[in-house]
């Protein structure tokens, strides 16, 4: 007997230290990934950016919350004169101000753009605007159409967030109105109120049609909203929201990653799986995060869609930054992942479909917006010093390109290298970026493979070679 008992022992001993060893790789596999995060100042200068976007080509726009859209280049420069400038539209000041942009998906052929701002007596407003026709690089100031005014209570919780759906329509972030705890409980509110009207919109998610151009308001309600046909509240398209700090759709699936800010004790990242429901209600403020807040008249525990992930406020976070899902080619390891921040919290979360949770070192900013560009690199504004980082990842390797027959010699180069491949692959163009993440120089290679790099500085690149497949390789060149 005492024999069987001692050998049960140690089968669950092993049992246990193989969970445990298990546990531990997981553990050490993920903070070494988390640290391989790094952060490359792209540009400097900016005051109080508040948000980034593109508009379909190699161009970023910065959203200054002072009332400036500005123009950041490829390479690093801005542009002297402001895209756009509305700061007489606008009291910018603490969550006041300029805060959102979204270029329309034909901005290419109608030039419409939207912003989102609070305008001097502190209600949010949603505009268009239009480029004008003789210079890409400039707004029509005085093109501007108001879609929507929406009565602000207090000052803060003010959402600003403005995207596209990959159905075509505007997606709207609504904060809960302010002060704390939605003392008024609009959030959860589905009653219009004669006397404010506009604030049945608060604490929700709008989505309406912009692509019509007729007479005000400039927009239909989608078909399939979930309250259309009862007046006053068609373009609510979610509701419990506190306030959703940046959002955005996955562009390999339709998923939307919503980061919503807390109160005293939670901050949440939301995953709501394409195609998703209308009408989804996410929980503020009857729940902050996971955990229980205020039940007074909410609906069944069933009702709600809870965060893929609730961030404790004891690990050092207070006012979530939402970033993206990853989808761009230099760094294959982020793949997937997405990717948020924290006003407090100075590190990069990185957050897989399964809601696990990991995070870089700090870096010590008080960071508020990410940004996409047109080849789906992401880039991260610091508000407290006024600086565009790139997101890079250091454990790009030569992996897939050497094992897919590429080379380039000679490597390191001086003037040029040759690049080869010994499977057939045919390799459509190449480019090199700087350790920053700036294109430097981008080829069609089907003609010729020898690229010349002369004025190269010394150091080492990244280079990444697309074939006629759409397959991306990445490796290192060295110039010498």
């Amino acid at each position: 007997m005492k024999t069987k008992i001692h050998k049960h022992r140690k089968n669950i001993l092993r049992i246990v230290f193989k969970k445990l060893s298990l546990l531990l790789i997981m553990v050490i596999s993920s903070f070494s990934f988390a640290q391989t995060i790094n952060l490359q100042s792209f540009a400097t200068g900016f005051t109080n950016p508040v948000g980034i976007a593109h508009a379909g080509d190699t161009r970023l726009f910065v959203v200054e919350r002072g009332g400036l859209i500005k123009i950041l280049n490829a390479n690093g420069t801005v542009n002297s004169t402001p895209f756009l400038n509305v700061s007489t539209l606008t009291n910018a000041g603490g969550e006041r101000g300029l805060l959102g942009l979204a270029f329309h998906p034909n901005y290419a052929n109608n030039g419409y753009f939207f912003i989102n701002y609070t305008n001097t007596s502190g209600n949010t407003v949603i505009a268009r605007y239009s480029v004008l026709a003789a210079n890409p690089n400039a707004a029509n100031s005085n093109s501007g159409v108001i879609l929507m005014t929406i009565s602000q209570p207090f000052g803060n919780h003010n959402g600003g967030n403005l995207k596209f759906g990959p159905d075509g329509f505007l997606y709207i972030g609504m904060g809960d109105g302010g002060s704390q705890n939605d003392p008024n409980g609009y959030s959860q509110n589905l009653t219009v109120d004669n006397a404010n009207p506009s604030r049945i919109f608060l604490g929700k998610m709008l989505r309406i049609n912009v692509t019509t151009t007729t007479m005000a308001p400039y927009y239909t309600i989608p078909a399939t909203n979930p309250f259309v046909g009862q007046a006053g509240k068609e373009e609510i398209w979610a509701i419990g929201l506190r306030n959703p700090w940046k959002y955005s759709f996955d562009s390999a699936n339709g998923n939307l990653w919503i980061a919503d800010v807390g109160g005293s004790v939670k901050e949440e990242v939301n995953k709501l799986v394409a195609p998703i429901t209308s009408g989804l209600n996410l929980g503020w403020r009857c729940y902050e995060g996971n955990a229980t807040l205020n039940l007074s008249g909410c609906p069944a525990q069933s009702s709600f869609v809870f965060p893929l992930v609730d961030i404790d406020h004891n690990t050092g976070a207070c006012s979530i930054t939402g970033g993206y899902v990853y989808r761009g080619t230099q760094y294959p390891n982020l793949v997937g992942k997405y990717l948020f921040t924290d006003y407090c919290d100075a590190r990069i979360g990185i957050v897989t479909s399964t809601g696990a949770l990991s995070y870089s070192s700090s870096f010590g900013n008080n960071f508020v917006a990410f940004g996409e560009d047109v080849t789906k690199e992401l880039y991260v504004a610091a508000i407290n010093n006024g600086t565009i980082y790139k997101i890079t990842d250091t454990s790009l390797g030569a992996e897939n390109f050497e094992k897919n027959g590429f080379a380039i010699f000679p490597n390191p180069a001086k003037e040029f290298f040759t690049l080869s491949n010994t499977n057939n692959i045919i390799a459509k163009s190449i480019s090199i970026y700087d350790i920053s993440g700036k294109e430097l120089l981008t080829k069609n290679v089907t003609e010729t493979n020898v690229i010349d790099i002369t004025g190269f500085s010394k150091g080492i690149y990244s280079l990444t070679v697309i074939d006629t497949n759409d397959t991306v390789y990445n490796t290192k060149l060295v110039v010498q």
